[in-house]
């Protein structure tokens, strides 16, 4: 990219998340010439920072019937489009000891209305499906839920976007907005790595930047945009404590669901105003609380060893003024399409807002449809028939499978990553396909580092394979590691007690104790237990002293 000075397009798309792969992947099969623009890599926001789950509809059939509905259609929709990428775990509302049982009646009425198939089965059925369930819950639904893969999800739509000519720039940030006689024309994008500035001009924009989106309408001059960042914190336990989705029968709150994702389960999820959508701290009493909610659904939760904690952020949509919100509950999870021509009078830009992950492809198809509709070029949506690359057999992802082709090729491929089952020729391929010395990427990719170890055994042997595929010098080579360990600290301080807190005097010893990272060459900074608690360090052997000597 360092020889180019302007790129043009039919169409921009801002945003690299599930949306805005998804508006590509749309917009694209229809024929337009697509850029997609992401400030980072994909799936880094809100998209890679939720619970997994694929809605039924369920959670959203009493107080939100309209989010229900859309959810009920596009569950079906994407497991035929892109069956690889979802899990069929299917779905379990109880009603627990501390919940009233007739809102089951409530919500059966509901999934009626919404076309949802739903069946109460006895608490016994219950009990045997899943037995870690609570013992004292009083009914029990079965819903179609799933779990899905964001980031399978993601890269597989901007790959069948590029290989239908979408230009996919990753850590390329809008920095401005070009406008004319009151249209919008273009941005400017700045590379990340690199400091280059591009001109884009483009016959449309669509903002698909989800929480981040008023920060993209400001560069138009529109102040007012009804965004509202609605937190929400997860907590990974390091297995599969259930295997089917299990849902509290009552009123959407928080910690009321858990999804069972690849090897582990997500707890979930709080609900709070957030005012920046980059300042999202977890604190301990959110983590306290979360953990507390898991025990009414599975007794003996917080003996189970929590593997990371995280926390993203919901592009709420509301048409009024963001501040004046107090609750996010009570924000609806529809979306909708901010047609900037007839409320600010901003041509050439729409905004998607709201929404869920689960709806991704219906509102692309809203988006795109928009923007056809404005330009007087009517082209036909295809996302509801045609899948993107890696969903050609139709199947949908289990469990075992990655296990059954990892035991295919056992003698002839090193094994790098034990807990997700990552050999050394796939990983390499990765490398040089990413073509990124940045190894949070990679993990993005493939999962890399995500599993009971949290990269404690595979990181160090991935660093020296991508010191040798992409010839990186020591000092580059000590600087990925770092920043790989930097970044899964942020999300493994806040919940250190039990085997979690060995794992991390374990993981310890080896960067520090066999590996020196606070010294590696290149690097001169000697950052205190102060800066390792917030994230800015590798773990430190002072702050896991403090955290010790605490208690549980």
């Amino acid at each position: 990219m360092t020889a180019v000075a302007g790129l043009h397009a039919d169409v921009l798309v801002i945003g690299g998340g599930a949306t805005g792969a998804g508006v590509a992947w749309d917009a694209a099969l229809r024929g337009f010439d697509v850029i997609l623009a992401e400030r980072g890599d994909l799936a880094e926001g809100t998209s890679g920072r939720f619970h997994g789950l694929l809605h039924s509809g369920g959670r959203y059939v009493v107080k939100d019937p309209v989010a229900a509905e859309e959810c009920v259609v596009e569950n079906a929709i994407l497991r035929r489009v892109i069956p690889d990428c979802i899990e069929d775990t299917g779905g379990l509302f109880v009603t627990t000891p501390d919940d009233d049982p007739e809102y089951g009646d409530q919500f059966l009425a509901g999934c009626r209305r919404a076309q949802l198939p739903a069946e109460e089965i006895s608490v016994g059925e219950a009990l045997r499906r899943e037995p870690r369930l609570n013992p004292g819950i009083r009914r029990a639904f079965a819903v179609p839920d799933a779990s899905i893969d964001a980031w399978k999800t993601v890269w597989s739509l901007t790959r069948g976007a590029a290989a239908h000519g979408a230009r996919i720039l990753t850590h390329h940030r809008v920095t401005d907005l070009h406008r004319s006689d009151g249209k919008v024309t273009g941005a400017r994008l700045r590379n990340e790595h690199t400091g280059e500035e591009i001109d884009v001009e483009a016959g449309f924009i669509l903002n698909a930047s989800g929480a981040w989106a008023a920060q993209i309408l400001h560069m138009a001059g529109i102040e007012d945009v009804g965004v509202v960042p609605g937190k929400g914190i997860m907590i990974a336990m390091n297995h599969r404590l259930v295997n089917t989705v299990i849902n509290r029968c009552t009123l959407p709150a928080d910690g009321d669901i858990l999804v069972p994702v690849r090897t582990v389960s997500v707890i979930g999820t709080t609900d709070i105003h957030s005012s920046d959508p980059d300042e999202i701290p977890v604190t301990q009493a959110e983590v306290d609380q979360m953990l507390d909610d898991g025990e009414r659904l599975v007794p003996g939760f917080r003996e189970a060893r929590a593997l990371r904690v995280w926390a993203g952020v919901r592009p709420l949509f509301q048409d009024a003024k963001a501040d004046a919100v107090t609750d996010t509950r009570d924000v609806s999870r529809t979306h909708a399409v901010v047609d900037h021509r007839k409320r600010d009078g901003v041509d050439g830009l729409l905004t998607m807002s709201g929404g869920k992950l689960t709806t991704l492809r219906m509102m692309a198809q809203d988006l795109v449809d928009a923007m056809c509709a404005q330009l007087g070029d009517e082209r036909p949506c295809r996302t509801a028939e045609e899948s993107p690359p890696g969903n050609e057999d139709g199947e949908l992802y289990d469990i075992g499978s990655r296990l059954r082709r990892r035991e295919a090729t056992l003698r002839d491929e090193q094994l790098i990553c034990e807990c997700e089952l990552i050999g050394r020729r796939r990983l390499e391929e990765a490398m040089r396909r990413r073509g990124t010395t940045n190894l949070d990427d990679i993990r993005r990719s493939m999962r890399l580092g995500m599993g009971p170890c949290q990269g404690g055994f595979c990181i160090y042997r991935a660093t020296g394979l991508l010191h040798a595929v992409d010839r990186l010098d020591g000092e580059q080579a000590a600087a990925s590691l770092r920043g790989f360990l930097e970044e899964r600290w942020k999300g493994v301080w806040p919940i250190l007690y039990g085997d979690q807190l060995r794992q991390a005097r374990l993981d310890d010893w080896i960067f520090q104790g066999l590996l020196d990272v606070e010294h590696l060459p290149g690097d001169e900074r000697s950052p205190g237990p102060e800066a390792t608690a917030r994230g800015e360090s590798v773990p430190g052997a002072e702050h896991l002293a403090q955290v010790e000597a605490a208690g549980p």
